[in-house]
Parts: C-alpha cells; structure tokens; sequence
C-alpha cells in the first residue's frame, strides 16, 4: 500500500488559487466558495492551514456576502443556502466568525424554511434534503438553531407524509425529496441533520447500514447507489453516514483506504475520482476526509456530521 503523498497535496491545493485563467478555474468560478472550503479544510486536516494568508482569505469572503445576510459563490454570484455554509465553514476553521452578523446570516437562512419544514436553497425556492442539512448544520454552527422550527425540519427528513411519500425510502436511504431515489450524498445530508438535532434514534441503522455497506465495491471504493461505479467522494458520504450510525465495522477499511490512495497523483499532487483520472480540489478534500475517517496517520480527525475538523467542532460548538 502505498502512502499520502501530503507535501504534493499541499502544493497543489495552494497553485489552484494562483492558475485564475486556467480550464479548472474557469469552470468553478461560480462556486469558488465550496472551493475554498474543500482546500482550506484539507490544508487543516493536513496540519497545514497556517500556509495560507487568513486576512487575504477573509477579506475576499466578506466581499461575497449580500445584505440578505447570504453568501454567494463569488463576488458578484447571487447569494444562496450551499454558498452561505461553506462561508461559515471557512470562517470556522479560522476562528473568525466575529467578523460576521449572525443575526443576519441567521435571517437569511431562516427565510428559506417552508411550511412543510423543508428548505429551499434560495429565493428561486428549489428544496432539496441538501439544504436541509446545511441550514442545520449552518445554524448549529453559528449557536441559532432555535430559530428554525426543528421538529418539522426533521419530520420533513423522516416522517413527511405527502400522499403517503417521505423522503426516507424503502431501502432504509434518503432521496433528495420526497419519493426520491436513495442516494449516498443524500443519506449524508439527512444522517448529518438528524445526527446534528439528536434525532438519529428515528433511522433503522441496519437497514440504512446495510444499504450503505453494500456500496463498497470489489477495488474497495465506494459508490453512491448500486451498480455505479465507485468515487472516491463517497470515501466521505458513505463512511460519514455508516459512522454516525455505528456500523463502519461493516466495510474493510483497508481496501477502502488502498483504493483513495490508488487516486492520488503522487507526483503533482491532487487526488481524482479513480485512479488515473484528473484531480481535482473537490475529490482531493474527500480523499483526504475520507482517509481522516479511516483514521490514516498524520491526518486531524474529521468530525463526520460538520464535515469540519474534530478541534474545530469541539472549539465551537461546546466552548461557548
């Protein structure tokens, strides 16, 4: 088995930002906010945060916000529910939330509860269980989650009944809404919200477990829903989700672990979806996180329901 090529990985999170005209940048300029998420929160997990300008970093952030209190990808890009979190992510593995209103931040995503206690992701009013989860997650983080109506967010997640329909399925998964296919990226974000309000003792965790285990595929990755191929950003939806609900013993850790190690560029750095394919930052930070999990030597721990470090969670949510 291989190792984490760390040093390489830190060099290429830290170029990213510099190539401004290249294919990569050019194609996530809408989303440089979950970008700088995905790279500032690795660069953490790799004991390497204190490489980057914080006051640079901060100062564009703020540039972002709107007066609706949301955050947009970036300058100038319409604020939504996504945006706002990895915003106060950032913020939080700098310890800078002082530099934010957070009654305002709180009021925005407020806005966006609906009747049913879902959640849209901005003022055009698609809902999807993601925002669930980040509204959660955003208000947990920023101590507001009293000013949402929780139990109806949560009734949403697991007992919505629209003709009979929720979104949590037959299979023990959750789908984006309700009568939705089960999906891993949605299982995290419905785990995560319910792990968040202490109300995981409503999921069936063998059911749901065991859905989530069977994604584990011969080359020891992951995959999101059956017959899919694997991709290492499942090294984090899936095992996040089997963790908060104590089954991870239900999967070999050790090929799962080749397998995110098999997608590394060892020599420019980067981790991509499946060996030999093209890094990215987003698979990089989910490789990485994934790797965090599985408890890899030289990594912080990751907390698997704020997707932040476990100093960073313990330093906000239980310190104040």
């Amino acid at each position: 088995m291989g190792e984490l090529a760390t040093e390489k990985h830190v060099r290429y999170i830290l170029s990213v930002e510099k190539r401004k005209d290249n294919f990569e940048s050019v194609v996530m300029e809408h989303l440089r906010m979950n970008g700088a998420y995905w790279g500032l929160t690795t660069l953490d997990l790799l004991g390497k945060l204190h490489t980057v300008d914080v006051d640079e970093v901060v100062s564009w952030l703020m540039s972002c916000q709107h007066d609706s209190g949301g955050f947009g990808g970036n300058v100038e890009h319409d604020p939504h529910i996504l945006y706002t979190l990895s915003a106060v992510q950032v913020l939080s593995l700098f310890d800078k939330l002082d530099v934010i209103d957070v009654d305002k931040v709180t009021s925005y995503i407020v806005s966006l509860q609906n009747e049913d206690g879902s959640f849209s992701g901005d003022m055009w009013g698609e809902v999807d269980t993601r925002f669930s989860y980040i509204a959660i997650c955003c208000l947990s983080i920023l101590h507001r989650l009293d000013k949402i109506n929780v139990e109806k967010a949560v009734k949403y997640i697991i007992f919505f009944f629209f003709g009979f329909i929720s979104c949590k399925n037959m299979d023990g998964g959750f789908g984006c809404t309700p009568g939705g296919e089960s999906h891993a990226g949605q299982i995290f974000c419905c785990v995560g919200a319910l792990a968040i309000t202490g109300s995981l003792d409503l999921v069936d965790k063998d059911l749901l477990g065991w859905w989530l285990c069977e994604r584990q595929v011969k080359s020891g990755g992951l995959n999101g829903r059956p017959e899919k191929l694997p991709d290492v950003c499942y090294s984090w939806w899936v095992l996040s989700s089997l963790i908060m609900i104590d089954r991870v013993h239900w999967i070999s850790k050790e090929k799962l672990i080749k397998f995110i190690l098999d997608c590394q560029d060892t020599e420019n750095g980067g981790i991509s979806d499946r060996p030999d394919d093209a890094v990215d930052v987003f698979h990089t930070f989910f490789g990485v996180a994934g790797l965090s999990l599985l408890e890899y030597p030289g990594l912080k721990p990751v907390d698997p329901a704020y997707a932040l470090p476990v100093d960073v969670v313990n330093r906000i949510i239980f310190t104040k």
